[in-house]
């Protein structure tokens, strides 16, 4: 990951947003905050990542306000990461990555996890992009426009 400030002249978001959280092991540690994991060597036993990119890649996405840190909830002197609500908003970003990879990535028959509604126990609904008025939108139907951010 690279220093902040190498966004700072870009426009577009999506460059902006992949500086922040598109490199592989920054999505992975945000996918395990995801599933509970809070603490650093739980992180390094479930990702099996070199101790010093996990705790650069980390520490950058502490910086950023994606996590802060807290005292271990059971009171030992470890902290943990915890996802805040700018850490949180990535959710569907990581959903629909995951649904795009379980339609074009696995084989017919091919084992993999699919992400469920612990309410009803069934798959979560195919993420799409919509109009102000519910009209499923492809990327013909958009366009971009310069704004200043009020």
């Amino acid at each position: 990951m690279t220093q902040q400030a190498s966004t700072g002249n870009n426009e577009c978001p999506v460059a902006r947003a992949a500086e922040i959280i598109g490199d592989r092991w920054s999505l992975l540690i945000i996918r395990d905050a995801f599933d509970e994991v809070r603490r650093f060597s739980e992180f390094q036993k479930n990702l099996g990542l070199a101790k010093n990119i996990l705790a650069s890649r980390l520490k950058a996405l502490v910086e950023v306000g994606v996590f802060e840190t807290r005292p271990a909830s059971d009171g030992s002197a470890y902290k943990e990461y915890a996802l805040t609500q700018k850490g949180r908003e990535v959710f569907p970003i990581v959903v629909s990555m995951r649904q795009w990879g379980e339609r074009h990535l696995f084989s017919t028959g091919e084992a993999h996890s699919v992400l469920l509604d612990n309410e009803h126990d069934e798959p979560v609904a195919l993420l799409e992009v919509r109009s102000a008025e519910g009209r499923k939108l492809e990327p013909g139907d958009c366009h971009r426009r310069r704004i200043i951010k009020p």
